[in-house]
């Protein structure tokens, strides 16, 4: 993890947080709407809306460094198709290094995804610190929590996690995840839920957690037609998931991949309600490093809460 506060044409700093400590990731290049990463031995090419900027390497490197290129349907919006070259697996595994062995499991989707968000590296780097500075045994609720990257960081440092998301795929490949890094043995839960009721359904049952991670969509249904936008329900949902937490937890991290959300929108959410629970709040800039000087590539935003404790260990 790298962290730096970029100067902006005003005179503020804003803090960006650069995911590093990868084995098997690296991003080549970005621009004109795309990016160029390396998974492993494969490289993709997919769409990247953030990069506005031109590219570093010509089309022809671009063609010829490429294993899969994703291109979209421009009539069904995020979905499209993959180009692969021969040789191209619709399976493999990648592990980050950063002082561990986590290894995660790959594969291509119609939306572009690939299994893995590699810019919350930099965010995992900070939670492991916090649970293995910790005094006491940590649990974590992880929500919306996709094939649980964040989930198998957290196990790897020490907690026991209750893992939720509403997509049975998405959770048995988290288990799959949790095996491959080592760790089937440790503590999880793997719940196949909608977070809100699962939520609701923690606090009457008493339940309480140490820290909280959330990884909410902008836009989704929940099982049964429910409607989810993060602009309208993202306050609402961080006072519910409030109630199922100890009164001062560890940590509370939210990660936001809408463009209409800015950091201090989040920081402004946590304040609300983590304000006055003895801890520090702080927001920023998710971002992935490139070999241009200067030049990093923006992957969303994070707010984090984390108590005095975790401050002074």
């Amino acid at each position: 993890m790298e962290s730096d506060k970029t100067p902006s044409g005003d005179g503020m700093r804003s803090e960006l947080l650069s995911a590093s400590g990868w084995k098997d990731y690296e991003l080549l290049d970005s621009g004109r709407f795309e990016k160029l990463e390396r998974f492993g031995r494969y490289v993709l090419a997919r769409p990247e809306p953030q990069a506005v900027w031109d590219r570093s390497l010509s089309e022809d490197e671009w063609r010829a460094r490429a294993d899969a290129v994703f291109r979209r349907d421009g009539r069904s919006g995020e979905r499209g198709e993959w180009t692969l070259r021969a040789g191209m697996p619709d399976r493999w595994f990648v592990e980050y290094g950063g002082g561990m062995s986590l290894k995660f499991r790959m594969g291509l989707t119609s939306f572009k995804h690939v299994g893995l968000f590699p810019e919350q590296a930099a965010n995992w780097a900070v939670l492991i610190d916090m649970i293995k500075s910790s005094e006491k045994p940590v649990n974590v609720l992880n929500l919306f929590a996709y094939t649980g990257g964040a989930t198998v960081a957290c196990a790897s440092a020490g907690a026991s996690v209750c893992h939720v998301d509403s997509a049975r795929n998405m959770v048995e490949r988290a288990r799959e995840n949790m095996e491959l890094s080592g760790l089937s043995e440790r503590p999880v839960r793997y719940i196949v839920d909608d977070c809100k009721k699962f939520v609701r359904r923690e606090i009457n049952r008493g339940r309480r957690y140490d820290a909280l991670i959330m990884d909410p969509p902008s836009y989704g249904r929940g099982p049964n037609g429910e409607l989810w936008k993060i602009e309208e329900d993202l306050y609402d949902f961080v006072e519910l998931c409030s109630g199922a937490l100890e009164k001062t937890p560890l940590f509370v991290l939210i990660n936001s991949y809408t463009t209409g959300l800015q950091p201090a929108v989040l920081k402004n959410i946590l304040t609300k309600f983590f304000g006055d629970r003895g801890g520090r709040i702080e927001a920023y800039e998710v971002c992935l490093p490139t070999d241009e000087e200067g030049i990093v590539l923006p992957c969303g935003a994070s707010g984090l809460f984390r108590s005095d404790k975790a401050e002074k260990r």
